[in-house]
């Protein structure tokens, strides 16, 4: 049996350390992938929504804002502009707890670009100003999110009464976020770099996606 040489053997390590690196690395995105896919997005609530400089989060219909108020609402949609400003609460979920074979893992979101849309309309889009990390805990963390847009742009040939009454039942007393969805493409951050979801989410309120 003949000798391996020195290069011929130095060949044949390198080639194995390769191959060793090439699987660890495999296994690295794989474990990575799979730890960010497990992330999970829900609408959880609107607060202060102010409608033209009216705050209306304490209101359950038009027929609770008193009489100035009333003026300035109606006066703004003269104007055709229906300013609209109001925080959307988004739960994120990390599964990654170490339990049920999954390995424990906080999770970074570095961009989570969003398109709003209200009653299936798309509307205004735009990111969070900052990274979030949501903890390896099994528990929801929350997201606030402040939106900004003038709804007569979007829903003026609805007419005044018909707009008010969406801002209430969105934003209003007893109002929730069932007529709202977000959008969502999140990019979180990894060992590897930062992972952008090769799709879109559609975020709502019924359940964890």
């Amino acid at each position: 049996m003949k000798r391996l040489s020195g290069i011929t053997l130095l060949i044949l390590i390198s080639a194995v350390a390769f191959t060793i690196n090439s699987c660890n690395v495999v296994k690295d995105i794989s474990n990575a992938i799979t730890n960010i896919s497990r992330l999970q997005f829900k609408l959880e609530n609107v607060n202060n929504f102010r409608l033209a400089g009216i705050d209306i989060s304490n209101k359950k219909s038009i027929s609770d804002i008193n009489v100035m108020d009333g003026l300035k609402l109606t006066n703004a949609f003269a104007t055709k502009s229906f300013p609209a400003e109001f925080v959307l609460n988004v739960g994120a979920l990390n599964p990654n707890d170490g339990k049920n074979g999954s390995r424990q893992s906080d999770a970074t979101i570095s961009s989570l670009d969003y398109r709003l849309l209200i009653d299936d309309v798309p509307t205004i889009s735009g990111d969070i100003s900052a990274p979030i990390t949501v903890p390896g805990s099994g528990q929801s963390i929350n997201i606030p999110m402040r939106m900004a847009l003038d709804l007569y742009k979007f829903f003026g040939d609805k007419g005044y009464e018909s707009i008010a009454n969406l801002a209430m039942a969105v934003g209003g007393l007893g109002g929730s976020p069932t007529r709202l969805k977000l959008d969502v493409r999140p990019t979180v951050k990894t060992t590897l770099g930062p992972i952008t979801y090769p799709s879109r989410i559609t975020v709502v309120d019924k359940e964890w996606r």
